[in-house]
């Protein structure tokens, strides 16, 4: 049975000091977000081993990798832990199937090579085990850096920005595969990231990360929708959304949201979907107004937060799922927005992203 990863820990970075205490639970997707240079990466490498803090304690359940009070730090390669590098960190002169066998410590050397067949098959890239890095896309070089990392069948798996190597016009079918191969495995997952919306798709819950500190944490849509400081507001980005997809007449999707309600979007899905919509494309209406030919989409929902970010302001909404609105100040305070007060958002269903998930 898999078991939780903790750390906590503080030293000095750069012109700030990181203080951290972070629990992610068996078979849980945490993500570390923030903007660059915030001490994500340095939390990755505190618990596998490749760095130690000047006060910390790395544990996986009962079992205590690192503990400063007792002077106790083991190396890397007894920790048991899985780690993906942001450039993949592949070995250009060997094939994949040897990059995959390279982690496999403990598998005799007989077995190795199907071992690693076996791996590359569970992520269909089998076809592919000859080839060099060199040979291979960006997605697929992702997929075998995921392979070498489960190898050695690892306790825990930790991912440093798995995205960020991969072109634009990839990323979004790697962001799909890598959520479905995420979700099939039965150990605690920390990913670090500067992009809320990857790590809104790809973990169960976030933790916002700000000059070496953990600024709010929860889900994406409560993060989003109601933000703790004007930081985190401006950080989140879109608002994201779950539901089940279905084709309409007209080229059109609807999304029958979970709690409740639907919106559609003109691009093309079916089954279980990630719905996002950036907050600035939605606009506020009071509750019972006429509604714009142009706006399909309307949800009424309560006002639960109000945050000012330079000349906008974010407003989170209480619907079936939080959701997140951008509107201009002047409006805002046109409308007197406050917490407890009752609104319709709305939007176009030319905003509505959908990604299937």
């Amino acid at each position: 049975m898999s078991e939780a990863l903790s750390v906590t820990a503080s030293m000095p970075l750069r012109d700030f000091s990181l203080a951290i205490d972070l629990e992610v639970s068996a078979a849980r997707r945490l993500a570390l977000v923030g903007s660059s240079g915030a001490g994500k990466t340095t939390v990755l490498r505190l618990i596998a081993g490749l760095l130690s803090p000047a006060a910390g304690r790395v544990g996986l359940g009962d079992e205590v990798w690192l503990d400063t009070a007792a002077s106790l730090d083991l190396p890397p390669e007894r920790r048991r832990c899985g780690y993906v590098f942001q450039d993949y960190a592949l070995f250009p002169g060997m094939s994949a199937w040897r990059n995959v066998a390279y982690g496999m410590r403990s598998t005799p050397r007989g077995k190795r090579r199907a071992r690693a067949h076996e791996l590359l098959e569970r992520f269909g890239i089998a076809g592919l085990a000859d080839a060099r890095p060199a040979k291979l896309s960006g997605g697929e070089r992702q997929r075998v850096a995921l392979a070498r990392a489960l190898a050695a069948e690892p306790r825990a798996l930790l991912l440093d920005e798995p995205l960020s190597a991969l072109d634009p016009a990839t990323r979004r079918d790697s962001l799909r595969e890598l959520h479905s191969l995420l979700g099939g495995l039965s150990i605690p997952m920390l990913l670090v990231t500067h992009s809320f919306d990857e790590a809104a798709l790809l973990a169960d819950e976030l933790a916002v990360l700000d000059r070496g500190a953990v600024v709010q944490s929860g889900a994406a849509a409560e993060i989003s929708a109601q933000p703790g400081s004007a930081f985190v507001a401006d950080f989140a980005g879109a608002a994201v959304l779950h539901g089940q997809a279905t084709g309409e007449p007209g080229g059109l999707s609807v999304v029958r949201l979970r709690g409740g309600g639907d919106v559609r979007s003109v691009d093309r899905a079916s089954g279980p979907v990630a719905v996002s919509v950036f907050p600035w494309e939605i606009s506020l209406e009071p509750t019972g107004s006429a509604p714009p030919d142009s706006m399909l989409n309307r949800v009424e929902g309560e006002i639960a937060s109000v945050t000012t970010v330079g000349n906008r302001t974010r407003v989170g909404l209480l619907t079936p799922q939080p959701l997140s609105v951008e509107v201009t100040g002047r409006s805002a305070a046109a409308m007197d927005l406050h917490p407890g007060g009752r609104v319709t958002a709305a939007w176009k269903a030319s905003a509505t992203k959908l990604i299937p998930i």
